[in-house]
């Protein structure tokens, strides 16, 4: 009995050793073609134009980032998206409108739950954000609207009141004929009760980021259990994927010392690696690249996305039936040209 019991611990302990040794590491390869979105933002219009030039060919449609509110709940629009908006209509790609909880005005309030409070807070509300919006996209002569919320589904009675809002805004887009993007946090509910009528766009990033420790803002597991969980949703299944990284300094001090955590693009963390004589590692199970070094007096690490990087989690979605990718965004990139849709 003694030796039938270590011998099924040994055969058990050489098949998990084998399973983890047999894993291929995620990397770019052959996948069924995929339509290509991208954002571009309005801190970041002229050096986003550029990097849009050299993936344009392969780019379906541009939702250009973002349409805010200001401090009385009123639609804001950015000299920039106008501008973006202008040059991009001479083109082929679909427009899109990226309306975002944000606030600008004398205090900048990303991802304001205050702010969905108000405006969803009942019906005839909802009524005027939908109008809004919808008056505001035609007028602007964008084929498009996205609605780009976040930081809210935790909250029941909130998530609620939004679900109602996105139900009159897909009848409003249709009976205006512009087109619906909604994107969805990863955290989101599908199962929530989505209607059809819309593109839902799932943020497949920043499973590592400010709020953790370090790492790279999507891994294969990360990907694929996301995408089985959308399932859920209407439609053709549609993911995001983000450019750059995160920088992480003094994580595991044990008292802190006094360093940072930011986001950063490509182009910045592979300037941080050239001046701190690092040699980035690409992770087999990202296929992000990472590096450690002593920035400034600070142990940093650094995680970031190159187009490889890119590559590698598109073939991911489109080999699990994923039919249509965005990327945020342009800007800060480093041969963004080389990203494949097909």
């Amino acid at each position: 009995m003694m030796r039938y019991s270590v011998t099924v611990l040994f055969l058990l302990f050489a098949l998990l050793l084998g399973s983890c040794a047999g894993a291929e590491p995620l990397r770019s390869g052959e996948h069924p073609p995929v339509r290509l979105t991208v954002w571009q933002t309005y801190w970041d219009r002229e050096d986003g134009a550029a990097e849009y030039a050299a993936l344009r060919r392969q780019v379906e449609a541009v939702s250009l980032f973002a349409v805010c509110y200001d401090e009385n709940d009123a639609l804001l629009v950015p000299d920039e998206v106008r501008t973006m908006l202008a040059a991009q209509k001479k083109g082929k790609a679909e427009t899109y409108l990226s309306f975002t909880n944000d606030v600008l005005g004398k205090k900048r309030v990303e991802k304001d739950r205050e702010l969905l409070r108000r405006i969803l807070h009942d019906d005839a509300a909802i009524d005027r954000n939908v109008d809004a919006i919808v008056r505001l996209t035609r007028e602007l002569g964008a084929d498009g609207v996205e609605l780009d919320y976040e930081n809210f589904a935790k909250e029941k009675p909130l998530l609620d009141r939004y679900m109602i809002f996105t139900y009159r805004l897909i009848v409003a887009c249709v009976q205006q004929h512009l087109k619906l993007r909604i994107v969805l946090e990863p955290s989101m509910p599908f199962d929530a009760g989505f209607a059809p009528g819309a593109e839902y766009v799932v943020m497949l990033y920043n499973l590592y980021g400010k709020h953790s420790g370090p790492g790279a803002k999507a891994e294969r597991a990360f990907i694929e259990k996301t995408i089985e969980r959308m399932h859920a949703l209407p439609g053709s299944p549609s993911v995001a994927f983000a450019t750059g990284g995160c920088l992480w300094q003094d994580h595991h001090v044990i008292f802190g010392g006094g360093g940072e955590k930011r986001f950063i693009t490509q182009r910045e963390a592979e300037e941080l690696a050239a001046r701190a004589h690092a040699e980035p590692v690409r992770d087999e199970e990202s296929a992000a690249l990472h590096f450690t070094a002593d920035i400034d007096g600070h142990k940093t690490e650094v995680w970031y996305a190159d187009s490889e990087t890119l590559n590698a989690w598109i073939t991911c979605a489109a080999n699990q039936g994923i039919e249509q990718v965005s990327i945020w965004r342009m800007g800060g990139n480093h041969e963004i040209g080389k990203v494949r849709s097909r």
